[in-house]
């Protein structure tokens, strides 16, 4: 009940602070640095080398490559039928699906399950900010046309970011180098993660002239929030995976949206108004939608 209480009150006091104009306008643009220069590389260094690899390692992997190859279809599809822009479309792709592994995912598991269980959470991350940060953006570029789409400019997107490094290092350096002696450091840093990603979070979050967009934002919430985790239990069940780290993987899979997939729609000008208010509407629904995932994964005999 504790956590539960943190994650509501960080978003609140997120809200008050944009509406009383506290802080500067992009505050939260700073924070997020933290979070994804210095806090998301801690957490990996913290968990990643502790990780004992297995086969069932594989599904946490495969699991966003699927969400994203499935949202990409039902997009395409919506898109066709309802005869909607190639920007509306391609933001559509961004903000359906990628889910917010980390800054609601990790708070949300460490209040359902266990803080240990975000070790699991953390290789879905990486992969899903490899999809934002590879075919996202060649989905932004070509649904935009304000780039010129090259092979330099992708491996310069991936090859910067932060999160990503962290995850190659963490996984590399403690083979050659005793790092024991930063754990007090580590475990301080990633402890961030959550309480700023929320407070972030409170501070970006608009609802403004939903209704006009209600169709693309229910279409794009009905897609990320219940058809892509169950997309992802019906092949868990299929393929007779189970255990905690099938549990996990489907858990964060039904997380809301990217907030980084909606910055990257707002940069692309990809019908930026759209993929605001699915951003912002996924996070509050989220809050209700994850309490009825959490119960399928536990409190049934699926698992």
């Amino acid at each position: 009940m504790a956590n539960f209480i943190l994650i509501g009150l960080c978003i609140i006091a997120g809200i008050l602070f944009r509406k009383s104009k506290s802080l500067p306008k992009d505050a939260h643009k700073g924070i997020n640095a933290w979070i994804i220069y210095i806090a998301l590389p801690a957490t990996s260094f913290k968990y990643l080398p502790h990780i004992a690899w297995t086969k069932d390692l594989f599904f946490p992997v495969f699991a966003p490559i699927c969400v994203w190859l499935l949202g990409w279809l039902f997009v395409t599809i919506y898109a066709k039928f309802s005869k909607v822009s190639r920007a509306t479309s391609g933001g559509l792709k961004l903000v359906s699906s990628l889910s917010n592994t980390s800054f609601i995912g990790f708070p949300l598991i460490i209040a359902y399950f266990s803080e240990k269980e975000i070790a699991t959470a953390i290789i879905c991350d990486q992969i899903t900010f490899a999809l934002l940060s590879t075919i996202g953006i060649i989905v932004a570029i070509r649904s935009s046309q304000q780039q010129k789409l090259s092979v330099n400019l992708i491996l310069k997107k991936v090859l910067s970011f932060p999160p990503l490094l962290g995850c190659v290092l963490a996984l590399t350096l403690p083979r050659f180098f005793n790092l024991s002696s930063f754990d007090a450091l580590l475990d301080k840093l990633s402890g961030t993660v959550g309480p700023l990603a929320l407070f972030s979070i409170g501070l970006q979050l608009k609802f403004g002239g939903w209704f006009s967009e209600i169709k693309h934002i229910s279409f794009a919430l009905l897609y990320k929030l219940i058809l892509a985790p169950l997309s992802i239990l019906m092949i868990a069940l299929i393929l007779g995976i189970s255990g905690m780290i099938a549990r996990i993987t489907i858990f964060e899979m039904a997380m809301p949206t990217l907030l980084t997939a909606g910055l990257v729609a707002d940069q692309y000008n990809l019908n930026p108004k759209v993929s605001n208010l699915v951003v912002g509407m996924g996070i509050l629904l989220s809050f209700i939608t994850t309490g009825v995932w959490w119960l399928i994964l536990t409190q049934t005999n699926l698992f």
